[in-house]
């Protein structure tokens, strides 16, 4: 959904990108240094310490943020970093949620592990209809869009797991939203790439 809505962020990256591109570091090591507290938000999960994981969280996700951002500043784009960049989001994400499976986190209606191998799976899926379709030749468009995105899916997890530190069933209750988002999205990308002629 926040795919629809990026010029409204527009403005948000340029500053981003002019802030952070007088460092030197590229837009991939921008990328790489995603990992990092991606690893924090699984040892902090893995601790249980739900608000810290959130933070860490966050940070993962605003590099994510900072390294799109440095490339167009710098006018340094290009596939290969394009590539890096969704290579270290797959990581980053499924670092992240595999965290997950080590916190007592409330059953509702079915085992909080099936949600989350859910959550999982639907977050891959999103990606890999995308990437699927251009493979087969489907589209030679970008397919995009849909109920939720990475960006949509990693700010209700920050949400989940800070409200969670305190109200684990609300949480509990977030796991479940993003794990039938997420798969609806997938569908939805699957139905765009069928339905291109």
């Amino acid at each position: 959904m926040l795919f629809k809505n990026r010029s409204l962020f527009a403005g948000f990256g340029i500053w981003v990108g002019r802030i952070f591109s007088r460092i030197p570091l590229s837009a991939n090591a921008w990328s790489l240094l995603a990992i990092v507290p991606a690893c924090f938000a699984f040892y902090f999960l893995f601790n249980h310490l739900l608000l810290y994981a959130a933070g860490a969280t966050l940070i993962a996700g605003f590099l994510d943020i900072i390294d799109g951002a440095v490339a167009r500043e710098t006018k340094t784009a290009s596939k290969q970093g394009a590539y890096i960049d969704t290579i270290i989001d797959r990581y980053v994400e499924g670092i992240i949620i595999l965290g997950l499976f080590f916190v007592n986190i409330p059953q509702i209606i079915v085992p909080t592990e099936i949600v989350i191998a859910l959550y999982l799976f639907g977050a891959f899926m999103t990606t890999y209809a995308k990437s699927a379709a251009k493979e087969k030749e489907l589209t030679t468009k970008e397919i995009s869009g849909g109920l939720i995105e990475r960006a949509e899916r990693l700010l209700l997890l920050v949400i989940g797991l800070a409200i969670g530190a305190s109200i684990p069933i609300v949480f509990s209750a977030i796991l479940v939203v993003l794990a039938v988002l997420t798969n609806v999205s997938a569908l939805q990308r699957i139905r765009i790439a069928l339905s291109n002629k």
